[in-house]
């Protein structure tokens, strides 16, 4: 005989959670060294989440595109859009961002420069092709592949009888996408988009390889000026944690609103 399992379990992780920042933010009021550290942090946090937000609307708008493609009855979109998908995803994010920082960013600038030559263009350097806006391409390319992944599983969910019934109804490819697919694929495909972008938070992170000034890249700065390492990544970590836990709960509600409308 099996145990049975409680339905809901009281969020003690939550509480432990709540503690645990409201100490931190006694010890930024409190402390000087944690105010001082909190100071420098906050400029990073605005570059953390406009890094997250145009990366992830881009690698959306992106993977959908790639997961069309990946339905498409032409082969030759189908299989470019598989062999997007898997060498994307079988190349570390890491990796990425140094190869399109470093490789692919300066090949645009040297195609740029020939298309420039020909028109009659200024020519541009590589060093006018901002370090943000590489990690911003980087990210978005890494993940188009797992979003066009998802976004696949979401279309494939619906049944095919949806699109037939809403053609003999005389709506048009597009019409029958945005009106009928569409909508029914977003219910499931909304939990993994969420929790992908709680991901993307996370790993914006790796762009300080690049120098960009995000939380993590000005915490390795201060705490190698300051050496007050203790106090810089325990807020470096407590920011992190509360942009995830945040968008984690806020995702949650949001989904437990949408099944409520649709009962």
């Amino acid at each position: 005989m099996s145990a049975e399992v409680p339905n809901k379990d009281f969020p003690w992780w939550l509480v432990v959670l709540g503690a645990t920042g409201l100490w931190a933010v006694y010890e930024v009021w409190a402390s000087p060294a944690y105010s001082e550290v909190m100071a420098g942090l906050v400029k990073g946090i605005w570059v953390t989440i406009g890094v997250t937000l145009v990366a992830y609307v881009l690698a959306c708008l992106m993977g959908l595109g790639l997961a069309m493609a990946g339905l498409s009855r032409f082969r030759v979109l189908r299989q470019a859009a598989r062999l997007w998908i898997e060498v994307i995803r079988g190349v570390p994010i890491m990796v990425l961002l140094l190869y399109v920082a470093f490789v692919v960013a300066p090949g645009m600038v040297w195609a740029w420069n020939q298309v420039a030559a020909f028109v009659g263009f200024d020519p541009i350097r590589p060093r006018d092709f901002p370090l943000l806006a590489r990690a911003v391409m980087a990210l978005t390319l890494a993940y188009s592949a797992f979003l066009a992944e998802i976004f696949r599983a979401g279309l494939q969910s619906v049944d095919k009888g949806q699109s037939e019934a809403a053609m003999s109804l005389g709506l048009n490819g597009w019409q029958r996408f945005r009106h009928v697919v569409f909508p029914q694929a977003f219910r499931v495909i909304l939990p993994p988009l969420g929790n992908d972008f709680v991901a993307m938070v996370k790993d914006s992170s790796l762009v300080s390889i690049l120098g960009v000034a995000d939380i993590t890249q000005i915490g390795k700065v201060m705490a190698a000026g300051n050496f007050r390492y203790f106090e810089t990544y325990n807020m470096v970590a407590m920011i992190y944690l509360v942009m995830t836990i945040s968008l984690s709960l806020l995702l949650r509600r949001f989904e437990r609103g949408m099944k409520v409308v649709e009962k």
